[in-house]
């Protein structure tokens, strides 16, 4: 059904553009820009669809009743993939890959390639005691646990993710305080991302951060790394949202209107390369969930001598006016 989903969500975004705002491509054509591959350093993951919530702004439809999860068999060739590839970092993410029954194991695979790991994570999954060796895996591994938090407003908050989220958040950090995350002696890092939840682009990634600093600190204790926003991306359960609320026109018009030629160099497709829980292989996670392969066909890790050359063409298309706009998203 997820696959199904996405190729309807391509078919129709494609559609409803087509009249409101210039391709994409067109206006990196007029900038005189090309969007090409740079070296690959970041090899992400998408472990599977599976997840605890069913966010509204979520560009993968991911949910409690997905079926798309990453097996054994694959996160084996991903990990001899990685080998090859030497990437300077893995980075994992889903769905919520804490419900990855073999997720321990990958870690374990992984923590031998001299890479750093990153573990991204929708924060209240950790609520749950069955996620103790997880948790013990990614500390002894030193990896980089990525906190999904787009709001300290608990009517924001909820209207995105449900109710009872931002208790969950909270508590999941202060779990993660306590075992050294967010603590500058430890060597532990735990970042946070915020995305707005609505139709309008990300405040000031740097006030964001104060504001988050401040509050999360004063009111709970809790503290973290670095906190980074991001604008929430047209596919998905967001678009299907945006034409529901009569919002997608709007929305997309001030992303193209926002387009910012100095953040294309900075962009992550031109350094990552994401791989789907079957084991394809697509320039990004936004490019995976718009059934848009790497290279114009599905290409599996397990056939790739290694990560796609350097000067290889990122596919494009309108979405990728959300990782432009404004300051950007790297």
């Amino acid at each position: 059904m997820g696959a199904e989903l996405l190729k309807t969500d391509r078919d129709e975004t494609s559609k409803e553009l087509s009249n409101s705002i210039d391709p994409f491509a067109l206006t990196l054509h007029n900038h005189g820009i090309e969007l090409k591959r740079a070296r690959t350093t970041i090899l992400q993951v998408n472990v599977g669809l599976l997840c605890n919530l069913a966010c509204n702004h979520c560009h993968l439809n991911a949910g409690p009743h997905s079926k798309e999860v990453m097996d054994s068999r694959t996160m084996g060739e991903i990990a001899a993939f990685a080998k090859r590839g030497q990437f300077d970092v893995v980075d994992i993410t889903g769905g919520a890959p804490e419900l990855n029954g073999d997720m321990v194991g990958f870690l374990e695979l992984l923590s031998g390639l001299g890479a750093t790991l990153m573990f991204r994570s929708n924060l209240t999954v950790l609520t749950d005691d069955h996620h103790h060796d997880l948790l013990e895996s990614c500390r002894r591994h030193r990896v980089v646990i990525v906190g999904s938090l787009p709001s300290l407003n608990t009517g924001q908050l909820e209207a995105q993710r449900g109710a009872g989220v931002l208790e969950k958040s909270i508590t999941a950090l202060k779990k993660l305080n306590s075992i050294g995350y967010g603590r500058p002696a430890s060597g532990l890092q735990l970042d946070l991302v915020s995305n707005p939840t609505g139709a309008f682009l990300p405040a000031s990634q740097q006030q964001t951060e104060k504001k988050f600093r401040v509050d999360l600190e004063k009111k709970w204790g809790i503290v973290f790394s670095n906190l980074y926003t991001f604008a929430n991306v047209p596919l998905g359960r967001f678009r299907r949202w945006l034409l529901a609320s009569g919002n997608f026109d709007k929305y997309m018009q001030k992303l193209a209107s926002s387009f910012n030629p100095c953040t294309v160099g900075g962009l992550m497709c031109q350094r990552l390369v994401s791989v789907s829980w079957d084991g394809f292989v697509y320039d990004c996670d936004f490019n995976l969930a718009a059934g848009m392969p790497w290279g114009g066909a599905k290409n599996h890790v397990s056939t790739m001598e290694g990560p796609p050359p350097p000067g290889t063409p990122v596919a494009v298309s309108d979405h990728c006016y959300a990782c432009s706009a404004g300051a950007g998203f790297t």
